[in-house]
């Protein structure tokens, strides 16, 4: 039977009191997780992972170091020890290492409430194989549709168990089930593809195979006899499923790290306004059901609901314990860790204040411009905002869609961008980032 997880992290915690750490706080991750591909109705790869990760962080003084294993065995887990302690030893100082005051450590929480955990059974490798055939299937029975690149299915399940010598001890798991196709519509030199998915906490919440397939499917014809778009300034249209990337930008700028370091065009915008006036960005790790979703974070303080930006004025920065000490500032209670790093500031659940019209409402509204669906590379400028991305979607000509596009560039500056956008009202709500199409009145494009 395999040791539970809480006595893996004591364990570790007293190895590293024993090789002389002053400090010390240890992780550990029990994950399996099973895929299956299906190709041409037959089954392609299969796949079951099963196995435990374990993480000790010490400090010696205000030096430290991390080490990881896969080895839970009493032997390897006191080298471990040892050999994070000689590491940190030779590690310069940091100033601001260090664990949190007991006082900030997280004391109540209910992560049944969070329900991370499905508690159906784990799908069988033949349930995975026929959701994968009937995702393909549907997208073969769309007309046009040459061949299906890919289909897709999985389930993983994770118990993570955190621990420090501060006295800070607390779990949760975590389940996903996931179902993806990438359909290939034309042939020859014409071929285009495209793809839909879905990822879920509860297995009953998963979108129905032959809705991804045939989605897939319609993704891909549409991308058929692309052309390049004039160059010019034109409204540009984010998709739902790449507007995200825009609030990841925002996000990014806000991160502490970034603060700290001076490496962000908004590093002087704190208490300014950077969206428009009736848009707020909220993170909330509370939300039920939703992947990013946690009772505490990556250093044992508890996770909270907080206004990123309200009412388009930022708010604050994401910070864990050293980029708020650097900043003279709290903490947030953003830490993320693996098992082989130490922690660095992340966000949560994000949710961007949707619009009052759908995507369709703006597309008629925009008149002439692009409708991006997808993206390739980026030149993003962290100091000043400056903007550049290859992208590929749908032409808008008085207000419909007229002929797929590729082979463009777009580009602007974020803070402009930001400042100006416009959202539909398009965002799925079971997302971490619930971000819905953007509208934004003018960008350079680069095309023809």
């Amino acid at each position: 039977m395999s040791q539970p997880l809480d006595s893996l992290t004591k364990s570790l915690l007293l190895a590293a009191g024993k090789a002389g750490a002053d400090a010390a706080d240890a992780k550990a991750v029990r994950a399996t997780s099973v895929s299956v591909d299906v190709r041409g109705g037959m089954l392609e790869q299969a796949e079951r992972a099963e196995g435990t990760d374990i993480g000790l962080r010490v400090f010696v003084g205000k030096r430290s170091a991390t080490v990881s294993a896969s080895d839970a065995s009493e032997r390897t887990m006191e080298e471990m020890a040892v050999r994070a302690v000689a590491m940190a030893r030779e590690a310069p100082e940091d100033p601001y290492a260090g664990l949190a005051e007991p006082e900030q450590l997280a004391q109540h929480w209910d992560a049944e409430a969070l329900q991370l955990v499905d508690p159906a059974e784990e799908p069988s490798p033949e349930t995975l194989q026929e959701d994968a055939a009937a995702t393909e299937a549907a997208a073969l029975a769309v007309k046009g549709v040459s061949q299906v690149q890919s289909a897709s299915a999985g389930y993983s399940r994770q118990q993570i168990f955190l621990a420090t010598t501060n006295g800070f001890e607390g779990g949760f798991g975590r389940t996903n089930r996931g179902l993806s196709c990438v359909a290939i519509a034309g042939s020859g030199s014409g071929m285009e593809r495209d793809y839909d998915g879905d990822n879920r906490i509860f297995q009953s919440d998963l979108r129905d195979a032959a809705d991804i397939g045939q989605t897939a499917a319609q993704r891909a014809l549409a991308r058929l006899e692309a052309r390049k778009p004039p160059t010019g300034t034109y409204p540009v249209l984010f998709d739902e499923r790449v507007a995200s990337s825009l609030i990841g930008h925002l996000l990014g700028a806000v991160n502490g790290n970034a603060i700290a370091r001076g490496a962000s065009y908004l590093r002087h915008a704190l208490g300014e306004a950077i969206l428009p006036d009736h848009l707020s960005l909220i993170e909330d790790p509370h939300r039920p059901r939703v992947g990013g979703s946690r009772p505490f974070d990556g250093e044992g303080l508890p996770t909270q609901r907080r206004m990123i930006v309200e009412n388009g004025v930022l708010m604050g920065w994401t910070l864990d314990l050293a980029t708020a000490r650097k900043l003279g500032m709290a903490p947030t209670g953003n830490a993320a860790r693996g098992t082989s790093s130490g922690p660095s500031p992340t966000t949560w659940n994000i949710a961007l204040t949707q619009g009052a019209v759908s995507r369709d409402d703006l597309i008629r509204e925009m008149g002439t411009g692009l409708l991006v669906t997808s993206m390739i590379g980026s030149t993003i400028n962290p100091n000043t905002g400056d903007y550049s991305r290859g992208a590929s979607g749908l032409w808008v000509e008085n207000g419909e869609i007229t002929h797929a596009i590729n082979e463009c560039t777009i580009a602007g500056n974020l803070r402009d961008m930001l400042r100006a956008m416009i959202p539909a009202n398009d965002g799925r709500p079971h997302l971490s980032r619930v971000v819905p199409s953007l509208l934004v009145p003018g960008m350079t494009l680069a095309g023809a």
